[in-house]
C-alpha cells in the first residue's frame, strides 16, 4: 500500500479541560504551540475549536482569526480546519468564522444523541452552513456520527450543495451514538467506496477507541484523526503528554502498514484544496 495517509490532529475540542489533562491547550498561544509540535510530528490538518480564557467553548470569530493567523505563521502549509460544532455556539453563530476563509471546516449533516444532550443539526442550519462554505470556498469535512449522515452527505454533494470534493469522516465511540464496531466500520468504508468512489474518507475514535480506529483506518487505506479533543490518554494509566505524542502513535501505525505519512502539500493535493 503506497497511498499517503493524512493525519488530522484535533487539538482542543470543547470538552476536555486542563484539570483532566494539563496538556490540553486552551489559550490561543497554547494551541499554536501544541499544533506546531503535532505538525512537526506528522499531522497535516489541524481541527480547531477555540475557548474563552476560563476554558469555556466559544465560536468567537476573533479568537478563530487569531488562531488561524498563528497556525499559518508557525505551521506553514498546514491545513487549517475550523469547527462549526454545536457545543461552541447555537444557530448561525456556529458559522461566524467562515468568512475567515479557512481551508476547511467541519460540517455535521444530521442530528444524533451525545452523552447528555441531543446534537441538533436541523436541515435549514445544515443548508445555511453549507451555503456559507460555498460562498467562502471552504471545503467541508463531513463529520458522520451515523450511517444516515454518510448517505445525506453523498446526496448533498451530488446536488452540488457542498463545496469542493467530498471528504467524509466517520466518528465512532461517542456514547449514545455509533460505537466503535469493526463490522460497522467496514460497512461505512464499503458504502463510501460504492456510492461515492471519488470521495476521500477519514475515521476518528473517541477515548480508548482512538488508537483502535486509527489502526482500522490506516490498514484500510483511509485517513485518520487523533488528538486531545477525542482522547486525553495514551493508555488507561497514562495521560497523553501532548497532541504530538498522539500524532506520533498514528505515524507508527502508518509505518506498520507501509503507509507514507502525507505532507501538508500532499494532503492539499489529495483533498483538492488550494495551495497554501
Amino acid at each position: 500500500m503506497t497511498n499517503p495517509c493524512i493525519i488530522c490532529v484535533a487539538i482542543t475540542g470543547s470538552v476536555p479541560q486542563q484539570s483532566d489533562n494539563p496538556a490540553v491547550p486552551i489559550t490561543i498561544e497554547e494551541q499554536v504551540e501544541s499544533t506546531q509540535e503535532a505538525f512537526e510530528a506528522g499531522a497535516s490538518i489541524a481541527h480547531c475549536h477555540v475557548r474563552m480564557e476560563d476554558g469555556t467553548p466559544t465560536s468567537d470569530p476573533e479568537r478563530f482569526a487569531r488562531l488561524k493567523e498563528g497556525l499559518e505563521k508557525h505551521c506553514p502549509g498546514m491545513i487549517v480546519q475550523l469547527s462549526t460544532g454545536g457545543r461552541s455556539g447555537a444557530g448561525q453563530a456556529r458559522g461566524g468564522m467562515l468568512p475567515l476563509r479557512p481551508d476547511m471546516a467541519s460540517l455535521s449533516v444530521g442530528s444524533n444523541n451525545f452523552p447528555t444532550r441531543v446534537y441538533e443539526n436541523p436541515p435549514d442550519l445544515v443548508d445555511w452552513l453549507a451555503g456559507e462554505m460555498r460562498t467562502y470556498e471552504v471545503v467541508p469535512e463531513i463529520e458522520a456520527f451515523d450511517l444516515s449522515h454518510i448517505l445525506q452527505a453523498i446526496r448533498l454533494h451530488e446536488q452540488g450543495k457542498l463545496y469542493g470534493p467530498l471528504y467524509v469522516q466517520f466518528v465512532m465511540g461517542v456514547k449514545n451514538a455509533m460505537p466503535a464496531d469493526k463490522e460497522v466500520f467496514d460497512f461505512y468504508v464499503k458504502t463510501v467506496k460504492e456510492r461515492a468512489p471519488e470521495a476521500q474518507w477519514c475515521a476518528a475514535g473517541i477515548g480508548p477507541n482512538q488508537v483502535v480506529v486509527n489502526e482500522w483506518a490506516i490498514a484500510a487505506g483511509g485517513h485518520t484523526r487523533t488528538g486531545l479533543e477525542d482522547n486525553i490518554r495514551l493508555d488507561r494509566e497514562t495521560l497523553a503528554p501532548s497532541n504530538a505524542a498522539l500524532v506520533r502513535r498514528a505515524v507508527e501505525l502508518c509505518g506498520k502498514y507501509d503507509r507514507p505519512v502525507a505532507t501538508a502539500s500532499e494532503a492539499r493535493s489529495i483533498l483538492g484544496l488550494r495551495a497554501a
